[in-house]
């Protein structure tokens, strides 16, 4: 017979099913973290009489609108965007924009969902939230990507501010998108003021920000690999994605001494077995980042880089994964093929990366697996870093700006670390879960029934 804390937890996973039909990523996301801290519900009955997974699990609102722009050719084109904010409870909300064809509500949902836990780790003032839209920037000209983007800001500034709620860059926003976002908000506004992140550094962006996920991934699996004994320094690193994360956990990666073996975008990927050099590493940043070309562009290029045409990187050989591209890039078979090929840790530079049944086989033979919302968060830490600069007017040197983010990233391993000396059956999923969920449950519980 199922215990009440069984039957609790299937009821709960029920309801949320029900109430988000088809919103599979947002309820795979909530399983996970519902999962890993049942067992702080059931042992609080504060947290029981004021619903409080039930309420946290619910946004706050969801702003839909419709973004229409016109093309090249004078074509009038229309596009859906959103804005899930998520939870305030600790802060503003925070959290990036992403605009790609697979954005839907679901990915919103799940993304704002995992920013409130990642943004309560970072130990920073800042609330959950997420948003983005349909529209691919990838073959638009620079002039149609701007009055796209004018056009989306010309409804969500409606919804921001520096103190309200803080979007940044996500998958298909980077520098440029950034720029004309804030360019527009600050016309529509007449205010400068920090309410976007992600900036140029010469209008209010803060030093190490594109680089900050990628460094961060890096700074939390050396702590990782320290809590085993074991250094980073010789480690082949099976990286995926070719985009801000995966090319700066790479640098860092490289720089840490490290063997980075892989690379990858939607065509296919790179492999070279004695690991990627500084100048290569360069010529691909240059490619990925200013030109925005294709790997496949790279394949014969250095000796020793072979170029494997529509497939993921997770065949070859390595002992650590470090998957930095896109949520569920990582199944199940992936996990068992990595596992037979001497995988021994894995760290996720991306949200949600891996399957349920890849963290399952994960768990199953002992892997070490960094979850994205701790090993990632190195990217809204910085954010939160910018915002600081932007509200007192500062402007902190490149060296300091790195050197907190990786106190951050040790603040958060050791967040973790304690979780499982609380509890020694729990993993560092379960311990980022129950680290993240705290802070923002009592905030909740502080503040009544609201």
């Amino acid at each position: 017979m199922a215990s009440k804390s069984q039957t609790d937890f299937s009821n709960f996973v029920n309801g949320l099913e029900r109430r988000n039909p088809h919103e599979n990523e947002f309820v795979q996301a909530v399983r996970e973290v519902a999962h890993s801290v049942f067992p702080l519900i059931d042992s609080d009955a504060d947290y029981r009489s004021a619903k409080i997974l039930e309420r946290m699990t619910e946004p706050d609102r969801v702003i839909s609108f419709r973004v229409s722009w016109e093309d090249d050719e004078r074509n009038i084109r229309v596009n859906r965007a959103w804005r899930v904010q998520f939870n305030r409870a600790i802060g503003p909300y925070k959290g990036g924009l992403r605009f790609h064809k697979s954005v839907n509500q679901s990915i919103l949902k799940f993304l704002g969902f995992e920013q409130t836990f990642k943004n309560s780790l970072t130990g920073l003032p800042m609330g959950g939230a997420k948003g983005g839209s349909n529209f691919n920037p990838k073959g638009k000209s620079a002039r149609e990507v701007m009055r796209f983007c004018q056009s989306f800001m010309s409804e969500l500034f409606r919804h921001i501010g520096s103190d309200a709620d803080v979007p940044a860059g996500d998958i298909g926003v980077g520098a440029r998108e950034i720029g004309f976002l804030f360019g527009q908000y600050t016309r529509l506004t007449n205010e400068f003021e920090g309410a976007l992140t992600g900036k140029g550094l010469s209008y209010g962006g803060s030093p190490v920000r594109k680089e900050a996920t990628g460094y961060g991934a890096i700074y939390f699996l050396q702590c990782m690999l320290a809590k085993q004994d074991e250094a980073l320094e010789g480690k082949r690193v099976a990286i995926s994605g070719a985009g801000n994360v995966a090319l700066f956990a790479a640098e860092r990666g490289l720089q840490e001494g490290a063997k980075v073996i892989t690379l990858s975008d939607s065509g296919g990927f790179i492999h070279c077995k004695s690991g990627l050099d500084e100048e290569a590493l360069d010529a691909i940043k240059t490619l990925k980042l200013e030109k925005r070309g294709r790997l496949s562009e790279l394949s014969e290029r250095w000796k020793g880089v072979e170029y494997f045409d529509g497939k993921a990187p997770w065949g070859v050989e390595c002992d650590v994964a470090a998957p930095c591209a896109t949520q569920n890039e990582l199944d199940g078979d992936a996990a068992r093929t990595l596992i037979d090929n001497g995988l021994r840790v894995v760290v996720e530079g991306a949200n949600m990366p891996s399957t349920d049944e890849a963290i399952q086989c994960f768990r199953d033979e002992g892997i070490v697996f960094g979850p994205g919302k701790a090993a990632n968060a190195g990217g809204v830490a910085v954010s939160g870093f910018e915002q600081s600069q932007n509200a007192a007017r500062l402007r902190w040197s490149r060296d300091d700006v790195n050197a907190r983010l990786k106190s951050l990233m040790q603040s958060i391993h050791r967040k973790c670390a304690e979780e499982m000396e609380r509890d020694e059956g729990i993993d560092y999923v379960d311990a980022a879960n129950r680290a993240g969920f705290r802070k923002v449950a009592d905030a909740m519980l502080a503040y009544g029934v609201v």
